[in-house]
């Protein structure tokens, strides 16, 4: 088993499998320029090395809680359109992977976690899970294509324009998980998935993804082309700031 211990991601590597941890939990794994850099780089290399099936998991108590905007007030409508951009092609190369891809959630996965949930081919959760897609309420348009592939155009709609939270039985009753695993037998069920995944040559298992996509370049290009419009459009960084603080009066208040 090769094991590469980093600043903000753990990956793991044994016969095929790579397991790629999220290692912030003290800020729920949120998504850093630097994490998005390396869990890119990451998914990358599994394209090379021989990766039959690639989990993507998160320390602590959630799996990921979306952008790190902790330091929002550095940042310039420019920067966070980089930012936006470059999750957006993450999401892409996981979604587009010619090899099985597994999320594991608990805890909150929500805005670019979710997200990135999403875009795996199986969805399982681990225990229990929320799961909430806000991004629309600062004008940003990310992942909705994926979304409504999982669940379907109305219910993608809907749940992005409320913002609403998506329990665990919410998630699985309407497709956006797969299942749900108990924390003792994850190892199983991961051993498992494994030798089904290796059944199957590299290039067929490849074939087989590319084929039932339904989705091309076309359809990359048209999903980079709706984020960067939206995360282009003059003002990105002043509402994220108001949705910000509109989230925070509700807290304060004791709504949701």
């Amino acid at each position: 088993m090769e094991t590469t211990p980093g600043m903000e991601l753990d990956i793991r590597k044994d016969d095929g499998l790579t397991r790629i941890v999220l290692t912030r939990p003290q800020i729920g794994n949120s998504l850093s320029s630097g994490l998005v850099n390396a869990l890119t780089d990451a998914v990358s290399a599994c394209y090379e090395d021989g990766t039959r099936i690639l989990v993507i998991e998160g320390s602590g108590p959630n799996f990921c809680t979306g952008f790190d905007l902790s330091d929002l007030e550095s940042e310039t409508d420019d920067s966070l359109l980089a930012r936006f951009v470059r999750v957006e092609l993450l999401l892409q190369k996981v979604y587009y992977a010619p090899f099985l891809t597994v999320a594991l959630a608990q805890g909150r996965a929500f805005g670019a976690g979710a997200d990135l949930f999403a875009a795996c081919e199986q969805r399982w959760i681990v225990e229990s899970a929320m799961f909430s897609f806000p991004g629309a309420a600062f004008g940003l348009v990310l992942g909705t294509s994926r979304l409504a592939g999982r669940v379907g155009t109305e219910r993608a709609r809907e749940w992005i324009r409320s913002g609403q939270a998506v329990s665990a039985e919410r998630a699985l009753e309407t497709g956006l998980a797969s299942r749900i695993v108990g924390a003792s037998d994850l190892e199983a069920e991961l051993k498992s998935l494994g030798s089904d995944a290796r059944r199957l040559e590299p290039l067929t298992q490849a074939a087989i993804h590319a084929a039932s996509l339904h989705s091309g370049d076309a359809d990359r290009a048209a999903d980079l082309y709706r984020l960067t419009l939206s995360a282009a459009r003059a003002g990105i960084k002043e509402r994220i700031e108001a949705y910000r603080m509109s989230t925070r009066r509700r807290k304060q208040s004791g709504g949701d």
